[in-house]
Formats: C-alpha cells, structure tokens, sequence
C-alpha cells in the first residue's frame, strides 16, 4: 500500500488536479439535489459554495504533497479553503448546514476515487480523504468560531456604545440605530437597572447577564460603564421582579431598577432615575435588593437629584396644599407630637379619630402613609422641599373687599393686606 504524500501518488495528485473543476461541479450538483435549503440559496451564495468546494480540491492535493497531515501545515492549509468566500457566508449558513456541505463533497470524491487514483493506490487514496476531510471539519470549526468572536466582539462594542449613550441622554435616533444593529425587537416595557458590577472580564459579566435573561424570556442589552452594570430590559413585564432573577449577576451593593417606559426611546428617563437611586441608595442600608427608583425619592432629594425634589414638590407637597390646610396642619401636628394620634390631636383640638381620618387622606393623596415610618420620612422630606422651593404656592388668599375712592368695592390682595397692616 503506498503512503500518501509518497512518489507513488504523483500519478493520482495530478490525475485529482485534472478533475478539481468536474469534482466541484458535481459536489454542487449533489447539494442540488440533496440538500432542500440549498437549492433556496441566492445565486452568490451558490457561487461562494462553488469556490469553496473548488478550493476544497486544490487544498485536498496541496495537502496531500506535503505529507498526508503534517502537524505543522494542516491548519493554515485547511483554512485556505474557506478563504475563497467572503466571511458574510458564514452568517447566512450555518456551521451544521456547512458539515452537510463538508459530507456531500467528500461522498463525490469517494465515489470517484476508483477514476482517481491510479492502479493499486485506490485504498491510500481513500483513507487519505478520511483524514483530509476530518480537517476540513475542524477548519470549519474554527472558521465558524472566529466569526462568532468577531460577531460577539463587535456587539459587545455596540452594546457598550448604547449604554453610553443611554447614560448621556442622547436623542432617540441616536438609541434606535444602535439598538436596532444589535436586534433589538423593543418589547415593551423597558426598564433600567443599575447596580456594581462583580469584576473580571466585561464579556464573562454579560454572559452571565444573557444567559440569565434567556432563562427568564426577557430581552436584555448590557454594559460595564466603570464600576457599574447597566442592564436595559425589555418585555419584562414586571421589571423589579425580572431584575430580582438576575441579581447574581450583579456584584455586591444596591441594585435600582428604574420606573418602566413605553419604549427604548424614553428609556434615557429610567436611566436617570436608576443612577440616582444608585448614586443615593447608601442612605438606605436596609433598602431591598432591586430596589425601585421611585422608593428612594427621599434619598434622591437629599442627594440632590432634581427630578426627585420636582416629584416629591408635585405630586406630595402640592396635592397636601390643593387638598386643604388642613391636611398640611395635621401632618405637622402628627410629626411635632411624634407619630402619636393622641398628642396630635390635643395640639389641633380636634378628636383622634379626626387626626386618624385625616392621614388617611393624606395617604390617598399622595400615595405614602404617615403611619408607616418609610413613607412617613418621605413625607417629612416632602414638606421640606415644598417649603423650601418657592415654586409651590401656599393656600391661595382668600380676597376681601375694600372701598375705592368712589365707593365702590375693589379686591383686596394680600400684599394690599400687608400694607395695611
């Protein structure tokens, strides 16, 4: 039996070479009638395939020239036969389709080895196929994996791109071309989450966060932006609760999730309000972990987070001053006496079942209970900036009248009244 990559088969190489464009039209051939998916491809990619089954068969006679495997030449050799296309043939076929490929051009060599190889070198010639096509397997395999290293490293970049962008508060336009190069469906809603990031590599960190986010059928983009995580969430209904399933992949500390938003475009709106919290949650040791951004208002305000004192401004102190003095007054009797109905309403003169309806109108006002010491502290927080601020007026006066010069009854303002007085 003669050795491949002998004298012996100078005969069958050159016979191999004659044939490498029969061979190649052949292998086609067969896809075509072989593979259903093949015969949907576009005509270029069809090309690609041919170039590549024709490289297949020069490599296979380079290959066996230099020794039938040699360890030092087989990789940069058998990777010479996917050169021939361009690196896009590999995202639109996949690795098992191209082993199906690999298997079709193998089968017609093998077929042919008899008007290959020339007389007594038909079984050399087969084994070497075997082994020769085991490489090529193997390139592929690498072929395939460089272009997902590549591909993973280029979304990484992007996604890295997108966070930054989030954190900036750039414009909507800027956030849909990046998220849609990345395959972002936008499932509504979509959430911010911010916490530390657990440290090593930024790519074993958002594969961590990937792999968690499949689990859970949620969509995820992510980014190491410092020493923090941020993970943009989509079709989460429940954002806190989907955040709470991929707490390990966050590092030690709070984890803020940001208030929910229609879609990616807002999503800057839920990128401020997770940094903040995250930025304040140390004021809070015992907060819960996630943690919503809303539930620091507090801690935010004190922080100096504008948007945090504008809510608290809004929606707590200025719903108290629409709903009635009379809300603001119990509120500061029921604070001053410290959290005692009784001692309450001895200060307002009033009975304690009327201090204890009336904090419940606050609570139905502005959405936090004084009877619950949290909400109490944002309350307190509340009327702080509220005061503070001049923006919020106070209870409007009430207009006296007065006499003109004439006779006749005019208004009275309040800053007539100071002058008055």
């Amino acid at each position: 039996m003669s050795e491949p990559g002998g004298t012996e088969l100078s005969a069958t190489l050159r016979r191999i070479e004659r044939a490498a464009g029969a061979l190649a039209t052949a292998s086609v051939a067969r896809m075509d009638e072989a593979l259903p998916w093949f015969r949907e491809l576009p005509a270029d990619q069809r090309s690609w395939v041919m170039l590549v089954a024709q490289a297949g068969v020069r490599s296979l006679v380079q290959w066996l020239r230099q020794g039938g495997g040699a360890t030092d030449s087989t990789q940069e050799v058998s990777d010479e036969v996917f050169a021939a296309a361009p690196q896009a043939l590999a995202r639109s076929i996949s690795l098992q389709q191209t082993v199906a490929l690999i298997k079709v051009t193998i089968e017609v060599v093998e077929e042919q080895v008899g008007h290959l190889a020339v007389e007594g070198e038909e079984q050399s010639l087969r084994e070497a196929v075997l082994r020769f096509s085991r490489e090529i397997a193997f390139a592929a395999a690498r072929v395939y994996a460089r272009a997902a290293e590549t591909r993973g490293s280029w979304d990484a970049r992007l996604q890295a791109l997108l966070v930054d962008a989030l954190l900036r508060g750039d414009s909507p336009d800027v956030l849909a071309s990046r998220a849609s190069a990345l395959g972002w469906s936008d499932a509504p809603p979509v959430a911010v989450a911010v916490g530390r990031s657990p440290g090593g590599e930024v790519a074993a960190v958002l594969h961590t966060v990937y792999r968690q986010a499949r689990r859970i059928g949620v969509e995820v983009i992510g980014g190491v932006h410092g020493d923090r995580l941020v993970i943009v969430l989509g079709g989460a209904a429940d954002p806190v609760a989907a955040t709470e399933k991929l707490l390990t992949a966050f590092g030690d500390g709070p984890v803020v999730v940001g208030p929910a938003v229609p879609s990616l475009d807002e999503a800057t709106d839920s990128t401020r309000a997770a940094l903040a919290g995250f930025r304040a949650a140390p004021a809070w040791p015992t907060a819960p972990r996630p943690v919503p951004a809303a539930d620091l208002l507090p801690e935010r305000a004190l922080a100096g987070d504008a948007e945090a004192r504008r809510r608290l401004r809004h929606d707590v102190y200025a719903a108290l001053v629409r709903a009635g003095g009379e809300l603001l007054e119990t509120l500061d009797a029921f604070f001053a006496a410290g959290g005692t109905l009784e001692s309450a309403a001895r200060a307002l003169f009033v009975h304690p079942n009327t201090v204890r309806y009336r904090l419940k109108r606050v609570a139905e006002v502005t959405g936090f209970s004084p009877l619950a010491p949290r909400d109490a502290f944002a309350l307190q927080v509340a009327l702080t900036v509220g005061r503070l601020d001049p923006v919020v007026p106070t209870v409007a006066p009430v207009p006296t009248q007065t006499s003109s010069p004439g006779g006749r009854k005019t208004p009275q303002t309040g800053d007539d009244r100071r002058r008055s007085l």
